[in-house]
């Protein structure tokens, strides 16, 4: 091959990354630039549908629409997939249980291959999964994303993304995929725990906050899924989603918007779902129009994985592999992942050049950021640091304790938490007290890779909820029994847990989910809910646990929030855990004992009743209220935004800046919160409007500021929000986003339920448009009293 690699214009870091760019691109053939559209998944082979131990994670999808597919890609060299370049490789440490070192000479391996084959040098960005930590063998699992929103602590998350992003770069990665900003619509939907929760703003914020951690190690974060995808008509994975845009742009777009314009969110992957009819993968409205044009993107586009010909096999608005790409690119899609099937040679005579120029411009400039056209630039010199690398240090673990310590809700003290240290013989009990894999999500490599390799173990130390009990409460006698599995209707141990509840002094339940693939788990990518009732027999499980006579402390491990109603009257006390992480038993032992303070609040509501939808709180007056039309009562058994502690607290003294103010004006919201126990603590302020009259119906009440707050006791301090009269912004009827005059009702409090401070401010003048320039978030200052 003739070589066009030393000493060119796209190597010179003194010349703007632009013009560098523009240099490369004039000196490559069309197929070049194709080329940088594609990627390739090496040991992906999809067509090996067996019960192969070594098989990919993916297999447990239903591959058959997929099968030619996956026959024509699975067996592709990367010799051959690379042939005239290579735009990204794909999970070269997500796939198999790999140690950092031998990722890295993995990665060495690969690029070499990819620069051989590159007439200019160009190497590969190498991506990879990190929703609760870097999903590679031996690497942190932090708590999942919904236990992200239970802290409502923005700093601590983007502390983690941070960690996260400098393991991932020491081995040679550039690009990560996450966070999930899909704001929950239904609890049954099986990737809840990949979200940060029910209200656009709290998942802005944090999610804008992961973004900010990750690219400060110089690793490209990547939003996901856009558009609507957790709206799935029945909650079912890869659903239609029946959304009128209306709700899309009020609900579900402010999160991504606010992270590519606070955050800086440099890539964005589409959702798989369809919109009223439209595949997201080859929606211009959505991924040019909106994202580009009206929000000013300018960042890559990836593709979800299989997404460009999921729309010919699976939506059928495509002739073919072929139609699907140049439907995807002319959409917006600038990068195909996991492999190229749809951007292969074949877009050459099917889109205009510029098309092809455009997202090969857009991927070039991000590599050239990344340093990868540097002249000096080798993928040895990417790995130096990975030998060295610990991707489970001790610092990461002390994140991931606090991650853990700050996330578990408590949902009621009852009378037996905390703890009291008089208590002798406690009784465990549940399938999520000594299975470490519960406490992760299913993007979590022990859940997402090892089910297939058995005989390697977890990779990282993992204590289950028994040895941290053991260790918590050393003086008390502690028997262990599951009782039953996640899953399943085996009872056979029940008689046993039963006997150890009634000859202890207190019973520690711990019950919820165990997360997998594709039905392989109870929550997770397309482990869907029927209904919001515990999985298995756990329910059954707890009934009789509570008939002993023996206080139970019921302790839910989840992705998703369970009904609890016939549970909460008769447990002596209620934790929520979501998917704590690897630090998780100690986190929850902490909390039982009283040893940790909680301060968690959720992200979610948690229903009373296993059909108990609407869901989320985020309704119109129709939805939210109970107006004795309906025999179905929409009111949660817990709400968003609640949880306690083991102090107490008091917000009072409202004030207002204005009683009034024009539609382009501000006015801030300050009250005071006082820690009124004997401990310190954190309490959430929380601020809520509500448009008393609106041209739409709008929710009865919506999060559009909070605090977490550290108070020692007796400690009051003054918490204001500055509040833009674009915070009460929506979509009007003829779909164009405005600020109506009119009354603002203003809540403060502490939980969406509980919001004892209330006000009104009056918005004056016209309805006023608001564009890319309309103020996103609410800033808030703390101050002693």
């Amino acid at each position: 091959m003739t070589t066009d690699r030393a000493n060119q214009p796209w190597q010179d870091r003194a010349l703007p990354i632009a013009d560098r760019v523009e240099a490369l691109l004039s000196r490559m053939t069309t197929s070049e630039k194709i080329a940088q559209l594609g990627s390739r998944w090496l040991g992906n082979d999809m067509q090996d549908t067996g019960d192969d131990a070594r098989a990919d994670p993916e297999e447990q999808m239903n591959v058959a629409p997929m099968q030619d597919v996956f026959a024509a890609s699975g067996t592709i060299s990367l010799q051959d997939a690379s042939r005239d370049g290579l735009g990204q490789l794909t999970r070269v440490f997500g796939s198999v249980p790999r140690t950092a070192a031998e990722g890295a000479a993995e990665v060495v391996r690969q690029q070499r291959i990819v620069l051989g084959n590159s007439r200019h040098g160009v190497p590969a960005m190498v991506h990879e999964e990190c929703l609760t930590g870097f999903t590679t063998y031996g690497a942190t699992v932090y708590p999942a994303a919904i236990a992200w929103g239970a802290t409502f602590d923005p700093e601590l998350v983007e502390r983690m993304a941070a960690a996260i992003g400098r393991d991932m770069a020491a081995v040679g990665v550039h690009q990560g995929l996450s966070p999930v900003l899909d704001v929950v619509r239904d609890y049954r939907w099986g990737r809840v725990e990949e979200t940060i929760g029910e209200d656009p703003y709290l998942v802005a914020m944090l999610g804008s906050a992961y973004v900010k951690g990750l690219q400060s190690a110089g690793v490209i974060a990547t939003l996901k899924h856009f558009a609507g995808y957790s709206a799935s008509r029945g909650a079912r994975n890869h659903g239609p989603v029946p959304m009128g845009r209306r709700e899309l742009m009020d609900v579900i777009l402010p999160s991504f918007e606010t992270a590519i314009r606070e955050g800086g969110a440099e890539s964005v992957m589409n959702s798989y779902s369809d919109l009223d009819g439209v595949p997201a993968g080859a929606d211009r409205w959505l991924l040019t129009e909106v994202l580009r044009e009206q929000w000013g993107f300018t960042g890559t586009v990836v593709s979800d994985y299989w997404a460009v010909p999921f729309l010919a096999t699976m939506h059928r608005t495509a002739a073919d592999t072929d139609d699907a790409g140049a439907q995807a690119l002319v959409a917006g899609i600038d990068v195909e992942l996991p492999d190229t099937l749809g951007f292969g040679p074949g877009l050459a005579s099917r889109v205009p050049e510029e098309v092809i120029d455009r997202a090969a411009r857009r991927l070039l400039t991000q590599k050239a950021s990344l340093g990868l056209l540097d002249a000096d630039w080798t993928p040895e010199g990417s790995v130096a640091a990975a030998a060295a690398v610990d991707l489970d240090s001790p610092a990461n673990r002390a994140l991931a304790l606090e991650m853990a310590e700050r996330s578990v809700v408590l949902l009621d003290a009852g009378t037996a938490l905390p703890v009291s240290p008089s208590v002798r013989r406690i009784a465990v009990v549940g399938p999520a007290a000594a299975d470490p894999r519960t406490f992760m999500g299913c993007y979590a490599f022990p859940n997402h890779v090892l089910p297939r390799y058995h005989d390697v173990g977890l990779g990282i130390s993992v204590p289950t909820a028994v040895d941290a009990l053991r260790t918590e409460f050393p003086a008390a006698s502690l028997v262990f029994e599951q009782g039953c599995p996640v899953l399943g209707e085996d009872r056979s141990g029940f008689e046993a847990a039963l006997a150890a509840a009634r000859d202890a002094d207190l019973v520690v339940a711990m019950v919820g989910d165990l997360a997998g693939l594709f039905g392989h788990g109870s929550s997770g990518e397309g482990c869907d809910a029927e209904d919001l009732s515990l999985p298995g027999v756990q329910g059954e499980l707890l009934d009789q646990l509570l008939s002993t006579g023996t206080p139970v402390v019921v302790v839910v491990v989840s992705g998703r929030p369970y009904a609890l109603g016939a549970i909460h009257a008769r447990a002596a006390g209620l934790v929520q855990a979501f998917m704590p992480g690897e630090e998780g038993g100690a986190a929850i032992a902490g909390v039982l004992s009283g040893r940790v303070q909680p301060g968690a609040k959720l992200p979610v509501q948690i229903p009373r009743h296993a059909g108990g939808q609407p869901g989320t709180y985020l309704q119109p007056p129709l939805g939210a209220e109970n107006s004795g039309v309906s025999n179905l009562d929409p009111t949660p058994l817990f709400a968003f935004g609640y949880g306690r502690s083991y102090t107490t607290f008091e917000v009072d003294d409202l004030r207002i800046s204005a009683s009034s103010i024009p539609v382009d004006g501000a006015f801030t919201v300050t009250a005071r919160v006082r820690n009124t126990g004997s401990r310190g603590g954190d309490e959430v302020v929380q601020l809520y409007l509500r448009d008393v009259v609106a041209q739409v119906t709008r929710p009865v009440r919506q999060l559009t500021g909070f605090a977490r707050v550290p108070l020692e006791a007796g400690e009051a301090k003054d918490v204001t929000f500055s509040v833009h009269a674009d915070r009460t912004a929506f979509t009007g009827r003829d779909l164009t986003r405005i600020v109506e005059p009119g009354t603002i009702e203003i809540m403060v409090g502490t939980s969406c339920s509980d919001l004892p401070l209330r006000g009104t401010v009056t918005l004056t003048g016209a309805v006023r448009e608001v564009g890319r320039d309309r103020v996103l978030t609410t800033p808030v200052e703390v101050q002693k009293a």
